[in-house]
């Protein structure tokens, strides 16, 4: 019955395409949104109503990639040209002259936006399939672009053993900055005792400085991340399903609140799923912005109602989570990765990607680079081809210092290395990490002891005061860092910087305070002549660590 259904929705949105000569799609997406796109699409609409052109419609889509160039506006020809056209920096005035060259069949030449450019063609869109092609509103889009099919299979053909065979068959690991492997976490969780009550969590509490990549899938495609998450509860044997979200993404909040609406309506959530027994519920919690909270444990006692503290680990949340209960929790684009796999089968997916890192992974392209936005491209793509081709290289004719990857818990990596090939494993090697998909481009003026002082100010405000070296390491190391670039500081004080990073790391609680060090660690590696430049004393050749420890120690330092 509800396959009749998805094709009676299919064909019903196959036949009202096949009505039109050409659609025009806006981005309605929190970038463009803040370039006024909504009043381009609305001046689009009146337009096309008041030239009464009957075989053109306009209508919102997601993120198009291509935020530096907003608000974008793409062009389906459906007619005798078939084809796309991609405009950009469309404004509202723009409406009269785009929507009489798209129905003349002509193009609006100044605003054309070319897409014959490495920014389009090197990536390779898994995760960001819909985005910016389906209206993220209409689930009816979302079913006639495939979605929802996946798990009408699932529930209906396969088993809970099979959803998570494909899964780790597929080599998915987790994108929010652990890596850890989906499959495995998912076996864990759906080993617990039946009887036991479980929970699935989507983690889409991204908070690092620069990164919008949850941000847009959720804008852009929420229902993918809903039908992720049921096959996660299908998958574990769970019934309850929660995402916890930033409160300051309040348009993402809202499209997946009409999400969850629509797809209980439709029957592939709630009860009785695709007529099934099985049942799962979603709702939303929304975060007070804490970064901390981005921590699994810490984001459970913010669901629960309590401060958003981590807890010491093990026993992991897999094992004692929501309400001391089995959890599940990943974040947005690993759910959001899971029916394709389920759609096209776990080799598919591990046939993307390099032997350790399968798949692709979202970046959120920022700082100082030509195209800023939102790519998605396969594991293991060299660093350079991200920054200099897709990233379309450093504007000003300025040259390119490093990028950091990662946020406050990653690092920055120098430009010698960008042939590093990105994966998990090479980028801890340089001393950076994944992340969540945080990347930023500094050019040559960019000063790489203020860089690390901005993400140490970010580390201290947000830690959550439960352990010591976090607490108070963090304000030290900010400390130390300001007046190191203030030019105040002795040589001995950047030993105690080094001192104090090791400390931190090796023993705060959670992942804030363990990783806070990397930018500071990652710039000491390879740019400590900007530290060196800045102290008072210098740090003379043939300076060592017993010296500077010496110095440390002496008795005007106590003071």
């Amino acid at each position: 019955m509800m396959h009749e259904r998805f094709e009676q929705i299919i064909e019903k949105e196959q036949a009202a395409t096949a009505k039109l000569d050409h659609t025009i799609q806006v981005c309605v997406a929190a970038s463009c949104l803040s370039s006024q796109s909504d009043q381009v699409l609305e001046a689009v609409q009146s337009e096309i109503t008041a030239g009464k052109h009957a075989g053109c419609q306009a209508k919102g889509v997601g993120c198009m990639g291509l935020c530096s160039r907003g608000p974008l506006v793409n062009v389906v020809h459906n007619g005798k040209q078939p084809g796309e056209t991609l405009y950009q920096d469309v404004k509202p005035e723009d409406a009269k002259s785009l929507v009489k060259a798209v129905t003349e069949g002509k193009l609006l030449k100044k605003l054309v936006c070319p897409t014959d450019v490495p920014f389009f063609q090197r990536q390779t869109k898994i995760v960001l399939e819909n985005s910016g092609r389906i209206d993220p509103e209409r689930i009816e889009e979302y079913v006639a672009a495939g979605g929802y099919e996946a798990l009408l299979t699932a529930v209906t053909e396969m088993t809970p053993n099979d959803i998570i065979d494909e899964v780790l068959r597929s080599g998915l690991r987790g994108r929010g900055g652990g890596g850890y492997p989906a499959g495995l976490k998912w076996t864990t969780v759906a080993k617990a005792d039946a009887n036991q009550r479980k929970y699935v969590i989507c983690n889409a509490d991204e908070g690092d400085p620069g990164a919008f990549m949850d941000r847009s899938v959720l804008e852009s495609d929420p229902h993918r991340v809903l039908e992720g998450m049921t096959l996660a509860g299908y998958a574990i044997g769970a019934r309850k399903g929660y995402i916890y979200v930033r409160g300051e993404y309040p348009l993402a909040v809202a499209r997946l609140k009409k999400a969850i609406n629509q797809a209980r309506r439709l029957g592939v959530l709630g009860d009785n799923i695709c007529g099934t027994t099985f049942n799962f519920q979603i709702d939303i919690r929304l975060g007070a912005g804490a970064f901390v909270c981005g921590e699994e444990t810490a984001l459970i006692a913010s669901v629960e109602g309590k401060r958003g503290q981590p807890r010491p680990r093990p026993p992991y949340p897999a094992e004692l989570g929501l309400w001391g209960e089995p959890t599940l929790i990943n974040n947005v684009e690993t759910f959001a990765n899971v029916p394709p796999i389920i759609r096209n089968g776990g080799d598919w997916y591990a046939g993307i990607g390099t032997e350790k890192s399968k798949g692709t992974k979202v970046f959120a392209l920022a700082g100082s680079i030509v195209n800023t936005g939102l790519i998605e491209v396969p594991m293991g793509i060299p660093l350079k081809e991200i920054v200099f081709e897709i990233g379309g290289g450093i504007p000003g004719g300025q040259k390119v210092k490093a990028v950091q990857t990662g946020g406050p818990s990653g690092g920055c990596i120098p430009a010698e290395y960008f042939d590093t090939p990105v994966d998990y494993e090479s980028l801890v090697k340089l001393g950076s990490i994944m992340g969540s998909g945080g990347m930023i481009v500094m050019d040559e003026t960019s000063n790489m002891v203020d860089m690390a002082r901005y993400f140490m100010e970010f580390c201290k405000t947000e830690s959550c005061g439960k352990c010591v070296p976090c607490r108070v390491g963090t304000v030290h190391m900010y400390q130390l860092l300001d007046k190191i670039y203030r030019g105040e500081a002795m040589r001995y004080e950047l030993r105690l910087l080094e001192n104090l990073c090791q400390m931190v790391q090796e023993m705060s609680l959670c992942g804030l305070g363990q990783t806070a060090p990397n930018p500071v660690n990652s710039t000491l590696r390879y740019f400590r002549h900007e530290y060196t430049d800045l102290l008072l004393d210098g740090e003379k050749d043939g300076e060592t660590a017993d010296s500077l420890n010496a110095a440390a120690s002496a008795p005007e330092v106590q003071s």
